[in-house]
């Protein structure tokens, strides 16, 4: 990579804090700075673990991302609609029960 991609690189990284973190464990593992991976067994169970986490958490953000967008364009189409967000009401009090 050139200076200009690695710039760019480490910025999108950046912007996904989470699959950095996992970056940043996967390189650990494979720099074995804890020093728990001395057989290739050992190191091949890190790897795997974190790859496994770093897929998921890219899931995630992938689907985030995606809703967002989704909502977004959505409102963009039909400006009249308005985000709901969770309701604040407790519900209707009850009525007071009849006295016969």
């Amino acid at each position: 990579m050139t200076m200009s991609t690695d710039h760019i690189f480490t910025e999108r990284l950046n912007q996904h804090p989470k699959l950095r973190q996992r970056m940043e464990s996967l390189l650990n593992v494979v720099e074995n700075a804890a020093g728990d991976c001395t057989k290739a067994n050992d190191a091949e169970e890190h790897v795997i673990e974190e790859l496994r986490k770093m897929g998921n958490e890219a899931l995630h953000s992938w689907a985030e991302k995606s809703k967002k967008m989704a909502d977004d364009q959505i409102l963009e189409q039909q400006p009249k609609l308005k985000r709901k967000g969770k309701k604040k009401s407790t519900g209707t009090p009850p009525t007071e029960k009849s006295k016969s």
